[in-house]
């Protein structure tokens, strides 16, 4: 059983997301919090294996309180809700530690497959999402220079080989479609992407997307 503490103001919002995660059969639902305070203060003695952040809360906000969870309990996942209007807050706390978020218009099964995802160790990227979140914060983010071949100095450990899985990691691609892309077995795709995040000290795939976009190996608008 996966290990679940749900974390958002409107108790009837909670509701739904109990009724919809715990009839999966195998999430387990351990507890409940209002705020990102009382979710850090939950965390320790529920022991969650994923938290279902919301971000706009009181007292403490989610992007708060993912930073104080990430650093605190590094072992514990934490699943954004957002909405396109916030994607500002999703992005703050997708770099505050987040292992991927999803639109609160999602489907019933897109949270449980998140959830999942993310309690196996992986993280959530929706190309569409991602796409379009980045692309706000385009102005942001360093160039790398006016070399398109130019690396980052933060990715001058990778091999140009993991550079290539980098650029599709970034651009959604699940290991499947990269391996097909790159004329790759799955293993060893799976083995290219435990080394780049190794090298990069990032703890996931949502982390080396923003890391990607960060340094200017991908930008918005191109892949």
């Amino acid at each position: 059983m996966t290990r679940v503490l749900l974390v958002d103001d409107q108790a009837l919002v909670r509701m739904g997301f109990r009724l919809v995660l715990e009839s999966a059969g195998d999430i387990d639902v351990v507890g409940e919090a209002g705020d990102g305070k009382a979710a850090f203060e939950q965390v320790g003695p529920l022991r969650p294996e994923v938290v279902v952040m919301d971000v706009r809360m009181p007292r403490v906000n989610g992007i708060e309180a993912t930073r104080s969870i990430v650093a605190t309990y590094p072992d514990v996942r934490v699943l954004i809700l957002t909405t396109f209007d916030l994607d500002e807050y999703a992005f703050a706390a997708l770099r505050a530690g987040a292992s991927g978020f999803l639109l609160k218009d999602a489907a019933p099964d897109d949270l449980v497959t998140a959830v999942r995802t993310i309690a196996s160790g992986d993280a959530v990227v929706s190309p569409r999402v991602t796409r379009r979140m980045l692309e706000m914060f385009a102005d942001r983010m360093p160039e790398a220079g006016d070399d398109p071949d130019a690396v980052h100095p933060r990715l001058a450990d990778l091999t140009p080989r993991e550079i290539e899985v980098l650029r599709c990691v970034a651009d959604g691609d699940s290991n499947a479609e990269i391996a097909e892309r790159l004329f790759l077995s799955e293993a060893t795709v799976k083995t290219h992407i435990g080394r780049i995040l190794a090298k990069l000290a990032v703890r996931d795939r949502v982390q080396a997307v923003v890391l990607a976009y960060e340094t200017g190996l991908v930008r918005a608008g191109t892949g």
